[in-house]
């Protein structure tokens, strides 16, 4: 193990674009979805609802949380409607399958999507069995990253302490709670739209753009 690394008992890994490669586009599919529901919701026509989308995500995290917070929607019925995506698209990594399957201790998903949604997509990768547990959007109560209270919820459900953790995410900005508990943090700089949005070193301490081969190098040798 990379000697920086040593203290990490626990591994905490973002779904979207991070678990897989964000040139797969599956967010593509998803945000096609999400502008069909806003344009359903509000009766607009697509361009419309294109701009109230990305208002919504940048304003409140998540697309979902606006849409909330704005005009009261049912959760289930918004994730139900947008995860309903094929999934063809996405392949496994045997790296990243091997990696985690060695990896000391625990391993955990931290998403703002749904546990549904994300147990389809670890199935289609070969991770449906990689991970101890999972924090979601509900789990979360719809507080989603960056916002601090998601992160010391997660630390508090699953009893981490955040100074042997370390969180792997595509977007950099929602990097920065995960550092200010003392977490060592990891960018993974794929190509996420907005990825790199807010990005500082001062809590990034980790930079690739390919999270399996990573943590095939810091494993070391032995498990090449």
């Amino acid at each position: 193990m990379l000697p920086a690394l040593a203290h990490v008992d626990c591994w905490i890994f973002d779904l979207d674009n991070c678990l897989y490669p964000a040139a797969t586009d599956l967010f593509g599919l998803i945000d096609a979805r999400m502008g069909e529901y806003i344009a359903r919701l509000l009766s607009v026509d697509p361009v419309e609802a294109r701009r109230v989308q990305k208002a919504h995500f940048l304003t409140h995290g998540t697309t979902l949380a606006g849409l909330m917070a704005e005009h009261g929607i049912d959760p289930h019925d918004f994730l139900d409607f947008v995860h309903d995506i094929d999934l063809a698209r996405l392949a496994a990594d045997p790296a990243l399958v091997a990696a985690l399957d060695r990896l000391p201790g625990r391993k955990l998903v931290f998403t703002n999507g749904d546990e549904a949604y994300a147990r389809r997509v670890l199935d289609r990768i070969g991770l449906a069995n990689a991970f101890d547990g999972m924090h979601d959007i509900h789990a979360m109560n719809y507080v989603p990253k960056p916002n601090p209270a998601s992160y010391a919820a997660l630390c508090d459900v699953h009893g981490i302490d955040p100074a042997r953790a370390l969180f792997a995410e595509d977007m950099a900005r929602n990097l920065k709670p995960a550092k200010a508990l003392g977490m060592a943090t990891v960018w993974v700089d794929n190509g996420s739209e907005r990825g790199g949005h807010d990005a500082d070193p001062a809590f990034i301490d980790h930079v690739t753009h390919d999270i399996g081969a990573w943590l095939t190098e810091i494993l070391g040798d032995e498990y090449r």
